[in-house]
């Protein structure tokens, strides 16, 4: 049975700038420390992101698979395996909240991994957690660092 991990992170950006980077698949392999390889394979008629290819190297877990994103508002983006040669299941999320008048953003992030070589429940949420913790970090620094790509993706 799958278990979901979670954590937050508060950015000192606005929510539209930490979506912009989230949206910005294409430079993944820059700050995400997990994600070797990442590619768009289809947007929905906003210019955002459906499904998304990425090549994964999380230790315990390696992977090249593809997940179809949903985009809910402004503040929230959800994901779901499609395909995958390890995975079972990679559901998760990214909820924004703007703190301080909307200067800053908390920042939720949840997974849920599901492999499908026997694996320790242990072992697998343990590398749920360090992906979560990882990316949280390297969208906080890729973020508050100045780094957002380009302004067409931080448009909603």
């Amino acid at each position: 049975m799958a278990e979901h991990t979670s954590s937050s992170i508060t950015i000192e950006a606005a929510p539209a700038d930490v979506m912009g980077v989230i949206a910005d698949f294409d430079r993944y392999p820059e700050w995400t420390g997990e994600v070797k390889e990442a590619e768009v394979l289809e947007k929905d008629d906003q210019g955002r992101a459906r499904q998304v290819r990425l090549v994964l190297d999380a230790g315990a877990i390696k992977d090249d698979h593809t997940l179809a994103y949903t985009w809910t508002g402004e503040h929230e983006v959800s994901w779901s395996l499609v395909k995958s040669q390890m995975l079972r299941a990679l559901d998760g999320s990214y909820r924004l909240a703007p703190v301080a008048g909307g200067k800053h953003t908390e920042v939720t992030y949840q997974l849920t991994v599901d492999v499908k070589i026997p694996m320790l429940g242990m072992i697998k949420r343990k590398a749920e957690k360090v992906i979560i913790d990882r990316a949280l970090a390297g969208l906080k620094n890729r973020v508050e660092g100045g780094a957002t790509g380009s302004d067409e993706a931080a448009r909603p």
